[in-house]
């Protein structure tokens, strides 16, 4: 495919771009990903819509430039993240709102996504450079060791992935890291990755909210913590490694 001359540039990351094309979405990859992993997020996405949850259409899987592309309908608004930053005071309402639909696409199953536990699994085998074989090894206990669930879980669930349209409606975006198990453990990751950025206070009022309106104790969901922080690892991201290793070592949230 080509994409037309008059292309926005969205949003700019180490593997991807991504461009506002008009009526269509494009996120381009750079040469070096995976075709595998190119069609597992289209492959997730579509599994995300036959569940029922409020996601951008894919329109075409293509090379643009000899990468690989995912091209989908736009959603017309604005996200949580710009929401919340136009106007802070509604941070608060943003924020209920925010764990609400995370929480409502924990109610939806399909049976046919990844399973949290073997993704889990093989992301922590494979960083055997980086974690010795008794770390991994005591990882690998502690996640055989957690409830077996089957909630959709998104897996990089932050308010920038959420755009919300005119009539307060929301489409959740991104779905490259989707899995099915225990929501806790995607609540995990949206709160390594804020405290990654920074961001320690929303990261602490995100926590305590998740947990009150799902009724979980924050002790519980910390129990995922060197979990998610090891699988992370996997992802390469160097400017990562220092932050996620220290969170491999935490016991219980403090």
């Amino acid at each position: 495919m080509e994409l037309p001359k008059d292309k926005k540039v969205i949003r700019t990351r180490h593997n991807k771009v991504v461009y506002d094309c008009g009526d269509t979405v494009a996120k381009v990859f750079n040469a070096t990903k995976p075709p595998a992993d190119v069609f597992n997020e289209a492959l997730n996405l579509a599994r995300a819509d036959q569940a029922g949850i409020d996601v951008p259409q894919i329109v075409e899987v293509s090379k643009v430039d000899g990468s690989w592309a995912l091209v989908t309908k736009k959603v017309a608004g604005k996200t949580m993240r710009e929401l919340a930053d136009e106007d802070p005071s509604k941070l608060d309402d943003v924020m209920k709102d925010f764990v609400k639909l995370q929480l409502d696409v924990h109610k939806h199953r399909n049976d046919l996504l990844n399973r949290q536990k073997d993704k889990y699994t093989r992301m922590i085998n494979s960083v055997s450079e980086v974690l010795d074989e008794s770390t991994r090894y005591d990882l690998l206990m502690r996640l055989d060791g957690m409830p077996n669930h089957q909630k959709i879980c998104h897996g990089d669930f932050v308010p920038s992935n959420v755009i919300v349209r005119e009539d307060g409606t929301a489409c959740i975006c991104d779905w490259a890291h989707a899995s099915q198990g225990d929501g806790s453990a995607d609540c995990a990751v949206s709160y390594l990755h804020f405290k990654l950025n920074g961001q320690d206070d929303f990261a602490e009022k995100y926590l305590k909210t998740y947990c009150e309106l799902q009724g979980t104790t924050v002790e519980y969901v910390s129990q995922w913590f060197p979990i998610v922080a090891a699988a992370e690892l996997a992802r390469g991201r160097v400017v990562e490694k220092d932050f996620l290793l220290s969170w491999i070592s935490v016991g219980d949230y403090e």
